[in-house]
């Protein structure tokens, strides 16, 4: 028997993208049974998109709506059923569903649900105590709610890119989805808290979401030091205002680094004694950290000259064997092979029936009692038709032959 936490909670995904798919998929590793309901007509276009980790990188749109590489990394453990949502038919196949599921995730744009006859009133007719999550740039209400967005996007509103960046350069938003995937954990956190909810009273509810909320509550100290002192923060590069030295330095090899970070005197001294005690170091402009901060960035200069000379990796072991906080700037190829990542199972192989053997991320949290789990690659487009409407919804064939032939499941 499973002992996945949400084992027996089922959920309706009405998802693109990274932040609804991310959020029913990590409720997928718990256990939840989750059906994302697409079109031939419209499938989650993450489906059509290529990735840098496929096959071929250059591809940007894929012919195949089951080859997405990206696709599977966001949609593991899910069940598929395509139906098109603009024919009434549907949308009743789609309430029948509702009605056998406890949660619904959905990140279009407001009021595209509403146009659907989708929308959570709608729903909670025929599901009283459903737990409906909606997720968009700006939220489900105010003046900016049909505003478009992209991870980026959010970036840029929430404030994330503002304090992102060099000094003398451009705001830097998070890129690829980075920021997707935090919206997804906070939008997870607050559907097991209205199962919880629900559990204790009975009832669901409607659960609105901001993509650049969940940003700005990422920079909350950015809004505590101008509420107390006025202070507009901006970009800095990788300098910190408490810890020096706090940057990356460049390392023997091609295009190699190491990150560094020191909190205090203590790891000042030991980080001295590990490099061998150089005449720089004694210097009046580096014996304390207010002295050091003041002259970041002569100090960065001449730590670089000992790093430079070092692979990252022995920088690394050098630095923590007297516990300094220093580690490389890995690759996509250091990860990978990296010893104690395999230690931990990070990764998982999963077989794709269309794309073959593909690397995965495994949860990221290990539940001794309760574990997450990856079992299954991402659903090719409409292979759970038959489970959904004929097991589930208890149809015939010759009624799913009919919709499939009036285009209704398509």
């Amino acid at each position: 028997m499973s002992r996945r936490v949400l084992r027996g909670i089922r959920v309706l995904e009405f998802g693109q993208f990274w932040v609804g798919p991310y959020t029913a998929e990590i409720l997928a590793y718990l256990g939840a049974e989750v059906i994302k309901v697409e079109s031939i007509k419209r499938p989650d276009t993450y489906r059509l998109l290529g990735s840098t980790g496929g096959p071929d990188p250059t591809v940007i749109l894929l012919t195949d709506p089951n080859k997405g590489v990206g696709f599977n990394e966001m949609n593991l453990n899910k069940l598929s059923v395509n139906l098109d949502l603009t024919k009434p038919k549907a949308v009743e196949l789609a309430k029948r569903m509702a009605t056998l599921s406890d949660v619904i995730v959905e990140n279009n744009r407001p009021g595209v649900m509403n146009r659907l006859g989708l929308s959570y009133d709608a729903i909670k007719e025929v599901k009283p105590d459903i737990i409906y999550l909606s997720a968009s740039c700006r939220g489900s209400t105010g003046p900016e709610r049909n505003y478009a967005g992209f991870a980026p996007i959010f970036g840029c509103l929430g404030g994330l890119a503002e304090i992102t960046g060099y000094a003398d350069g451009r705001p830097a938003p998070p890129i690829g989805g980075r920021a997707d995937i935090v919206c997804g954990i906070a939008n997870a956190f607050a559907i097991i808290t209205a199962l919880i909810y629900r559990e204790t009273t009975g009832r669901g509810q409607y659960i609105d979401t901001s993509d650049s909320e969940v940003v700005s509550c990422l920079i909350g100290d950015i809004f505590m030091d101008y509420a107390l002192n006025g202070r507009l923060q901006t970009r800095h590069g990788n300098k910190d205002d408490i810890f020096v030295p706090h940057n990356c330095y460049r390392c023997k090899g091609d295009d190699d680094w190491v990150s560094i970070a020191i909190s205090n005197d203590s790891e000042w001294g030991a980080f001295v004694n590990a490099i061998g005690n150089p005449d720089w170091a004694r210097d009046d402009r580096f014996t304390d950290a207010f002295s050091r901060k003041s002259n970041e960035d002569e100090m960065d200069r001449l730590i670089s000259e000992w790093t430079i000379n070092l692979t990252k990796y022995e920088v690394m072991d050098i630095l923590q064997k007297v516990g300094v906080a220093a580690v490389p700037s890995f690759s996509t190829e250091d990860l990978c092979n990296d010893q104690h990542l395999k230690a931990r199972q990070v990764l998982n192989q999963v077989d794709h029936p269309v794309i073959g053997k593909l690397a995965v991320m495994n949860p990221p949290w290990k539940l001794s009692a309760t574990p997450a789990e990856v079992v299954r690659h991402a659903p090719l487009l409409g292979e759970h038709n038959q489970y959904i409407f004929g097991q589930l919804l208890g149809m015939s064939e010759k009624e799913i032959d009919s919709l499939i032939d009036g285009r209704i499941i398509y």
